[in-house]
């Protein structure tokens, strides 16, 4: 099965299996959200009332786009579930996120939520998490001496660029990739990185993952459900 068709398959499946009439949802970015939101603006048509909160500037244009109604997430107590993608995700459910720069809005809105799935196509499933670059939202002053510190976790670092500038994330910061040879142990690491004055929020989701819905061996639907 190709990559996209995956997508398209567990990106539709998170809207059908949880998403119910008169929720707030939290609305990821990425490849994979887009379906989900696709998705969602199909049921509206249909007669189904939900709003959103979007993870982005992006997601709020698609969403607005879609017909979804967007709320504030200051104005909402608690989501009722959010859906997103993931870079990465292990066994225990740890995952990389950030790799569309929105990793701060998304683990913010995630944690908002009393059901966080993230969807994901089979080859985002992994043994162990550092093939991909783990993403850190940093603040532009002194992001130098903050990239300094972060190699210092023993991973090559760059400043994220796009179209030949430095790339700013909705809240005005930078994102640092990280590579490291593997993460062994992602609780720690999470940790160690939060407390790097100028480190703003690392694209590490640890016990927050709730859901997981991909494609296994076999081409089919998997759900897997873990307790927070």
């Amino acid at each position: 099965m190709e990559r996209q068709d995956e997508k398209v398959i567990v990106g539709e499946a998170a809207v059908v299996q949880f998403v119910k009439d008169g929720m707030t949802v939290g609305l990821g970015t990425g490849t994979t959200a887009y379906y989900v939101i696709k998705k969602m603006g199909e049921m509206i048509k249909e007669g189904m009332e939900l709003k959103g909160v979007a993870t982005s500037k992006a997601t709020e244009k698609l969403a607005s786009e879609c017909g979804i109604q967007l709320v504030d997430i200051n104005e909402v107590e608690q989501l009722d579930i959010a859906i997103d993608g993931a870079d990465e995700i292990d066994d225990n459910f740890f995952a990389i996120k950030g790799g569309g720069g929105a990793l701060l809005r998304e683990k913010i809105i995630a944690n908002a939520a009393k059901t966080f799935i993230v969807v994901a196509d089979g080859s985002k499933k992994v043994q162990s998490l550092g093939k991909f670059p783990l993403p850190i939202e940093v603040v532009p002053f002194g992001c130098e001496h903050t990239e300094k510190a972060i190699q210092k976790f023993g991973c090559k670092t760059a400043i994220r660029q796009k179209d030949g500038e430095l790339f700013v994330t909705d809240n005005g910061n930078y994102i640092i990739d990280c590579s490291f040879p593997t993460i062994q142990n992602p609780t720690q690491l999470h940790q160690d990185l939060n407390n790097i004055v100028g480190v703003v929020e690392n694209g590490l989701f640890i016990n927050m993952v709730d859901v997981l819905i991909s494609i296994n061996e076999q081409d089919q639907i998997s759900v897997e459900h873990k307790n927070r």
